[in-house]
């Protein structure tokens, strides 16, 4: 059996990338089949997998044909059977690899554009031996005649509430669902807060707001005097009539902290990362991005979104981030996406040492201060500012420090500046952009 698992780990894509405990998982979580499985009874989520393939599913056949009336599991006689008939055939598998290859790349956390697709004919052609939902089949299959019962549930409604109740209760078992504190923070007694009972009060040691800037009376004062002669609200998004002074002069405020041409605000700096990696990512002709494995999940997501090619390099390793970047030709647009703090661990970026990479190798550098604005540099405009501290606290020609060297930096207004938004600065064309 180890020998076949290993035989069929060098062949083949899916168990190359699959790790022993997500094969086991999958080989152990079964689902009742309406029609009746090839191998008899219920198939495992890994069986499933296995008859979709263009190898595994001919050889599994073969072996029911051979066996009409066996029952086979993962792990049994025609499972193994059908494992070695894989690792027998090596040309075949990798013609399966081969024609995965040409139907789409193969992205490390990113996701295929896919558009929507109609259901062909009539609707009342849809194959009505699809897979049920697990509550609806499991309860057909325990009323008496279930293969009448079964054909019964697959004309009843979905139901809603069922899925609900049957998604929570495996939360509730894992322990992952999710329960929020009632944290009412006090602007005139900070860090002090109450719980939902007023006379409970805490002590708030794990909020964002470091600097208790959410209660300055300089910036309450100025927030109500605005909202007094402007309302709340924008009224609109920026392309109708959401875009005002107030947009402008904070962009203009954002962009001269960080000694840049022009900046964009956002709603969150999840977004602005998001929007922005996205963005350039898929717009840049056969972009590369090459991401810190410890970026944040708003990198990623962004990342994702843009559909282009990701590599990771190990974390602050600039001698592997040059390994990578040194295996990719010139003439290929790059960015270099990382963070000057990061908040799981706590460790400061090599900012100065990516820069200088990016300059030899033609990329761009995308540098998160989220967790650094506000409390690094003699402005408070992060980790790259500080690393040139006296020029900037003596402001003069700031040209060619580290935080000029840096293309398009990202920050948050949610944290040490104690409100709610986020940015992004760097040259005017790339804002326009």
């Amino acid at each position: 059996m180890e020998a076949a698992l290993r035989q069929s780990k060098a062949m083949c894509p899916f168990m190359k990338n699959a790790s022993a405990a997500k094969l086991r998982a999958m080989s152990t979580s079964t689902r009742p089949a309406i029609a009746a499985s090839p191998c008899g009874g219920t198939m495992s989520k890994l069986q499933l997998y296995a008859h979709r393939c263009p190898v595994m599913g001919k050889a599994m056949n073969v072996q029911t044909a051979a066996q009409p009336t066996a029952r086979s599991t993962v792990g049994g006689p025609s499972f193994v059977s059908g494992l070695r008939a894989m690792s027998s055939q090596p040309k075949a598998a990798a013609a399966a690899a081969a024609t995965a290859a040409t139907t789409g790349k193969a992205k490390m956390h990113t996701s295929s554009n896919r558009d929507a697709r109609a259901v062909e004919g009539n609707a009342a052609t849809y194959d009505r031996r699809a897979q049920l939902p697990p509550n609806m089949a499991a309860a057909a299959a325990a009323r008496p005649g279930s293969a009448a019962a079964i054909s019964d549930a697959s004309q009843a409604k979905f139901n809603y509430d069922a899925f609900y109740n049957a998604e929570l209760e495996k939360k509730h078992k894992d322990k992952s669902y999710r329960y929020f504190n009632n944290i009412n923070r006090l602007a005139k007694e900070f860090p002090r807060a109450h719980m939902a009972n007023k006379e409970d009060r805490v002590t708030v040691w794990c909020a964002n707001d470091y600097l208790g800037m959410g209660r300055n009376p300089h910036v309450l004062r100025t927030m109500h005097e605005t909202l007094d002669e402007y309302g709340s609200g924008a009224g609109g998004t920026r392309n109708i009539s959401g875009h005002n002074k107030h947009a402008v002069e904070l962009e203009a405020t954002v962009a001269k902290l960080h000694s840049k041409e022009a900046a964009l605000v956002f709603s969150s700096c999840y977004v602005a990362n998001d929007a922005t990696l996205a963005t350039l990512g898929s717009k840049m002709p056969d972009c590369v991005i090459l991401s810190d494995s410890l970026n944040h999940a708003s990198m990623i997501q962004g990342i994702r979104h843009s559909g282009t090619k990701k590599i990771v390099f190990k974390h602050n390793d600039v001698a592997d981030l040059e390994a990578k970047l040194a295996s990719l030709p010139l003439h290929v647009p790059k960015i270099i996406a990382f963070e000057s703090v990061y908040s799981m661990c706590g460790s400061i970026g090599p900012i100065e040492a990516i820069c200088d990479l990016a300059e030899k190798y033609g990329a761009i550098t995308f540098l998160d201060e989220v967790h650094a604005v506000g409390m690094y540099g003699p402005s408070g405009a992060g980790v790259a500012e500080h690393l040139d501290f006296e020029t900037y606290k003596q402001g003069g020609d700031t040209r060619g420090t580290i935080q000029d060297r840096v293309d398009i930096i990202t920050g948050t207004l949610g944290k040490a500046y104690g409100c709610v938004g986020g940015y992004i600065a760097g040259s005017a064309r790339e804002q326009l952009y």
